[in-house]
């Protein structure tokens, strides 16, 4: 279960689909436990805290002890601002992970890095992949920074066209250098344990020879699932701003969102749905991204 618990950051990233700023909500604490208590009862494992920034909710440290309490692993991202020692230590005791942003110059992401490393925390990197920024991730896989030697693994994520400004000619599919990439980061021999978020599989799939057992499509309303800050469910993080979600109140509960949802089954269909007819990795993809079609970086479609 992906959480959004604040639409709060003072990043201002042009990125940012959720278009946070300084002026965004905190979920209320008691609106996060009664989540994580359905989420509990429903057999969820393991959560991602996002935001905003995630960090800075003022009810933080209750919020990892609260998760840990209810049998359910805590993970979380941030852009490294407003890591405090009591945060650290909380995550060191609390969490299972922590994934830094990774965001140009990369000074910040460096120190961030080195914090959490010293507490003894399980960093992943989270990286933005997109027709500019593939060539920094070439050059990082081909000769990893000194700054990334203490991080579990680099965590590529397929830049979405969402946020306060849309750059179409961003678009990874908009790269020459796909095939080059995607087999440097499936090599045997690279030199960083390497993760794709679910929007690259597509491109794992089709331009490279990685073991299907290895690789999982989209799991959005299969096995996984978005709350935002305003108690609103979504399949997918990133139809948030799209569509109004199901609100979770004292009418709905969880369960009957999961189960009997309109919006969950419309992704259920469509991941079974003969949108790719025809493609030999229509089976293991299963269609690629039901929100946006440029995503798909295969050479299907």
């Amino acid at each position: 279960m992906d959480i959004s618990i604040t639409n709060w950051c003072d990043k201002g990233c042009a990125f940012c689909y959720k278009s946070s700023t300084t002026l965004g909500q905190h979920m209320a604490f008691s609106d996060y436990k009664n989540v994580i208590d359905q989420a509990a009862s429903m057999g969820t494992f393991q959560v991602a805290l996002g935001g905003g920034n995630p960090n800075q909710h003022p009810n933080f440290m209750e919020i990892l002890e609260y998760t840990v309490g209810k049998g359910i692993v805590p993970n979380y991202t941030t852009n490294g601002r407003g890591l405090s020692e009591e945060i650290l230590e909380a995550t060191r005791k609390y969490c299972g992970a922590v994934a830094v942003s990774a965001y140009p110059p990369y000074v910040e992401t460096a120190d961030t890095i080195a914090q959490l490393v010293k507490k003894g925390i399980k960093v992943n990197i989270h990286f933005i992949l997109d027709a500019d920024s593939i060539g920094t991730a070439i050059n990082w896989l081909s000769e990893p920074p000194e700054f990334l030697s203490g991080i579990n693994a680099i965590i590529f994520l397929n830049y979405k066209p969402s946020g306060r400004k849309i750059f179409e000619r961003k678009m990874l599919r908009n790269s020459s250098r796909l095939d080059e990439f995607f087999n440097l980061a499936t090599s045997p021999q690279k030199k960083l344990k390497v993760g794709f978020d679910a929007c690259c599989v597509s491109a794992v799939f089709a331009r490279t020879n990685a073991s299907t057992v290895m690789v999982d499509a989209c799991d959005a309303g299969r096995f996984s699932v978005y709350v935002s800050e305003d108690l609103k469910v979504y399949p997918c993080s990133f139809q948030s701003g799209l569509i109004e979600g199901d609100k979770l109140d004292d009418k709905t509960s969880f369960l009957d969102i999961w189960t009997k949802s309109q919006n969950m089954r419309s992704f259920r269909r469509y991941f079974s749905s003969d949108q790719c007819s025809g493609c030999n990795h229509k089976s293991v993809c299963m269609n690629g991204c039901p929100i946006f079609e440029k995503l798909v970086v295969c050479g299907y479609r």
